[in-house]
């Protein structure tokens, strides 16, 4: 709850990323019952989760909240726009 009260939001077409810049890396991965059954859930978190893995975040607490269009999107796609938004909130971060 301090992340998502204290944080810089990012919202995208596939997903929410609230961003805390902090001495800490880590992540959490959020998919509402609103996505689908368990394994629409499951496929989604697994594919925020493979963008984290890829970034190049040194320090910051980041949650990642998925949104319904990000089952079919191309993940090429949304990896660009999750570095957009990462080099986005970093750089307007103080």
């Amino acid at each position: 709850s301090y992340i998502y009260s204290n944080s810089k939001v990012y919202h995208t077409k596939y997903f929410v990323i609230f961003f805390l810049k902090d001495q800490k890396k880590r992540f959490s991965v959020v998919a509402s019952k609103k996505i689908g059954n368990a394994v629409k859930r499951n496929f989604a978190k697994r594919r925020l989760r493979a963008l984290f893995i890829d970034s190049n975040i040194k320090r910051g607490s980041l949650v990642l909240v998925a949104k319904k269009d990000l089952l079919e999107a191309d993940f090429k796609v949304v990896k660009n726009l999750f570095k957009k938004a990462i080099k986005n909130l970093e750089k307007n971060q103080t």
